[in-house]
């Protein structure tokens, strides 16, 4: 599979580099970045063969790897449908106005779309909606996440999805009950309701832990990512499924096997 890495030099691209050559399969045939990066026309020092930094939109390639910034997302997709590319997107905090333009493109390509790629936070998902459809509402649902100083968005596209899992489970629409964050007097907590926390600090991967929290005991279910390189070797498997995959968006459960 031909694949080009979108933002190339940032943390996750250049995860998504070093990992490639490790998968068998993987033809990393650009590693594109923004016009006015000072890395462009560069050699790109994580692949064993030559290949410069480039700008520009990467027509060689059959799937694109997005992990750059959610403003970007609406070029990279028209770009990508317009060549027929197949995408696999880890970008986060998306617009509800750019969620839709990837739904649209979806129309006519195959997208894998998660806001996160290792395995062991897709198993995480499967494993809260479970306990959530068997724990009832006399056990309230905490979310807190922790991530690097330097991470844009809040809460996580993680622990966004960890919370769409717990309200799946309790068959609740996640707006009715969601909270994020609490400040001031806010009054009893209310029955059903879903907390969603972010902590920033140091260079933390990522550590997402949900509770379930009842008066007589406490559940706790907790991934913690020792390194990116777990997003970034998913992300590549997700690349390599899409060949010949209908259009349509898929998740990292269809790639790994357990979709209904």
């Amino acid at each position: 599979m031909k694949i080009a890495i979108l933002g190339a030099a940032g943390r996750m691209g250049q995860h998504l580099l070093r990992c490639a050559s490790k998968i068998q399969g993987c033809d990393i045939v650009a590693a594109v970045e923004r016009a006015d990066h000072p890395i462009i026309g560069t050699p790109v020092k994580e692949l064993p063969f030559r290949l410069d930094y480039t700008s520009g939109w990467p027509t060689a390639a059959e799937a694109v790897i997005d992990f750059t910034f959610h403003t970007c997302v609406p070029s990279n997709f028209t770009n990508a449908r317009a060549n027929g590319q197949a995408v696999v997107l880890g970008t986060t905090g998306l617009s509800d106005a750019e969620k839709q333009g990837v739904s649209e493109a979806a129309l006519q390509i195959p997208v894998v779309w998660a806001a996160n790629m290792s395995l062991g936070v897709n198993l995480l998902l499967e494993l809260v909606k479970r306990a959530a459809s068997v724990l009832d509402a006399t056990y309230d649902i905490e979310i807190v996440e922790a991530h690097h100083r330097l991470k844009k968005d809040a809460p996580s596209g993680t622990a966004l999805m960890l919370a769409e899992a717990a309200a799946a489970g309790r068959q609740v629409d996640l707006k009715t009950v969601a909270c994020y964050g609490r400040e001031g007097i806010v009054g009893e907590r209310p029955i059903g309701e879903i907390g969603i926390h972010a902590i920033r600090g140091g260079a933390i991967v990522g550590d997402h832990t949900v509770s379930f929290i009842s008066d007589e005991e406490c559940v706790e279910i907790t991934h913690k990512a020792g390194s990116r390189e777990a997003f970034a070797t998913g992300a590549l498997r997700a690349a390599l499924w899409l060949a010949g995959r209908k259009p349509g968006i898929y998740t990292m459960r269809h790639v790994l096997g357990f979709a209904d």
